[in-house]
């Protein structure tokens, strides 16, 4: 399969209102600052019918490992459990995450690519609240 978003992927920015999201998912002051300042990396890949997302920084390391269509458990990078489902819509990775815990957020995470850059946006839903990062291409 050939998809746009498979590759190494390096942070730009995290636009205008990324600390407004992680404060509505429930992250504390301490995680947010370090979230608004590291460097990180997403590396998309896929093998088969199984896709793989290698979110590394200095601060925290992430793999998912699923299918498409398929529910998998996840452990955000913020430690919250979520049950989570990866679609595609056209070019588009939709993440749909749904909380485990009682007052916690569902997210919808949307990753494409637009002029070159990989545009992953998150979505606090049913809170108003989102924030788009975006990542330029880069040599492992």
């Amino acid at each position: 399969m050939t998809s746009p978003l498979i590759g190494y992927w390096k942070l730009e920015s995290n636009g205008n209102n990324w600390d407004e999201y992680l404060k509505t998912a429930g992250v504390g002051i301490v995680l947010r600052k370090v979230g608004n300042t590291i460097t990180s990396y997403e590396e998309i890949s896929v093998d088969g019918d199984e896709w793989t997302i290698a979110i590394t920084s200095s601060f925290k390391n992430s793999l998912l490992k699923f299918k498409l269509d398929q529910e998998f458990p996840e452990e955000t990078m913020d430690g919250r459990k979520v049950s989570s489902v990866m679609t595609l819509d056209g070019d588009k990775l939709v993440h749909k995450q749904r909380a485990l815990k009682n007052g916690e957020i569902d997210s919808l995470i949307i990753r494409e690519v637009k002029d070159g850059r990989l545009n992953v946006t998150f979505v606090a839903e049913g809170k108003n609240v989102s924030a788009t990062r975006t990542f330029l291409p880069h040599k492992k």
